[in-house]
């Protein structure tokens, strides 16, 4: 189905009946058997990072000895790769049967895994909308050269058929990208930093997305109090930025140690305020980054108050980028333009905000995000 003109490619919702869901609840044990418990048509997304089958063996060390940590985990293990596609039919079958008619899938993997997903997840009926290309600016080298670096991850985003109905919301996707349609080829980070989730000095998951990717799907194909279930919940990264995002979660998890990490992660984060949450749903910068991969980073947080330097216009920076100033919307460059009467504006260096007590151009922002993603 091509874009249209509004934000949606499904009709709005009617007032739906309550139904009993465990809204902001890790399920424990197996997903397959705990989506079993959740009612039909009762989910509005599905984001599945499954188990990638790797097939590692061995130790894996980098040219100085040094040992690289590497995904080895049993739950990562499958005796054959029939058993590891009998495993993915039983959970898609459970992800179709729990989204509602109007939902969508989406499931990330390598390409250990991503190809025989997707093909089973067509024999079951969905219809594949986009296979996005996430590109990691900081991919782990390949250190034995012996292949090209492995520097990207593949999502399959999927509706629940040819004709269905599913949510996009491409204009809040152009604002974030700067007023350019977003593309499939996503340049995010790999997880790092103060991101990474330690416990006792150690990674407390081999694969933790980055909540910049997460953060991205559910503006995109969400809206404010959808509900978003992640069988594969891990550390929690789906609850997480669902719950900054005003959306609702369920995860499935069976180590008892992941759904530790992912409660306390949880528990730390706070909702935007409505106000942020607020997206584009209407009707150019520097090449190398747009302004809401800067929102996405947290570097100029949703609910941020900018302004330019004379301080005649303040505005808030809202969840895709855009910027609120009383009546008024757009992207940095529109809404600095239209406020102004000018024929153009460079964002960039028309709005100023406040950190560590200094004020500092949004440009400041940028470049930490340049300086932070260098090759």
């Amino acid at each position: 189905m091509g874009v249209i003109e509004t934000t949606k490619v499904r009709a709005r919702r009617a007032p739906e009946a309550p139904v009993d869901l465990p809204i902001g609840r890790i399920l424990p044990g197996d997903c397959v058997e705990a989506m079993r418990r959740l009612p039909d048509a009762s989910v509005d997304l599905v984001f599945a990072d499954p188990p990638y089958n790797l097939q590692l063996g061995g130790d894996l060390n980098r040219p100085d000895g040094s040992h690289v940590d590497a995904v080895t985990d049993h739950w990562d293990q499958f005796s054959s790769f029939k058993a590891y596609d009998d495993f993915t039919r039983a959970w898609l079958t459970e992800a179709r049967r729990v989204l509602k008619p109007d939902g969508a899938l989406w499931v990330i993997g390598s390409y250990h895994n991503i190809f025989r997903v997707g093909a089973i997840l067509q024999d079951l009926g969905f219809w594949i909308l986009n296979d996005v290309v996430w590109r990691k600016t900081n991919p782990m080298p390949n250190f034995k050269g012996t292949r090209f670096t492995n520097a990207h991850e593949t999502l399959i985003w999927a509706s629940m058929g040819e004709k269905s109905r599913y949510q996009f919301n491409y204009r809040a996707m152009k604002t974030l990208n700067d007023e350019l349609q977003m593309r499939s080829d996503w340049v995010i980070p790999i997880c790092s930093g103060a991101e990474r989730l330690k416990e006792n000095g150690t990674k407390a998951h081999p694969t933790q997305k980055p909540e910049a990717l997460l953060y991205r799907v559910l503006l995109a194909t969400t809206e404010k109090g959808d509900v978003v279930l992640d069988p594969f919940f891990g550390t929690g990264t789906t609850g997480a930025v669902a719950k900054r995002l005003g959306r609702e979660w369920i995860g499935c998890e069976r180590e008892e140690f992941y759904r530790g990490v992912a409660t306390k992660r949880i528990e730390k984060e706070l909702p935007l305020d409505e106000s942020a949450l607020t997206t584009m749903q209407s009707a150019r910068a520097a090449p190398k980054v747009a302004f809401g991969a800067v929102v996405e980073a947290g570097l100029i947080p949703p609910g941020t108050q900018v302004f330019d330097k004379k301080r005649r216009w303040v505005a808030t920076v809202r969840a895709d980028g855009s910027l609120v100033h009383e009546k008024a919307t757009g992207s940095i460059h529109g809404l600095g333009k239209d406020l102004q009467g000018a024929p153009s504006c460079n964002g960039w260096s028309f709005w100023h905000f406040e950190r560590g007590g200094k004020v500092e151009p949004i440009d400041a922002a940028r470049q930490d995000w340049l300086l932070a993603n260098e090759d």
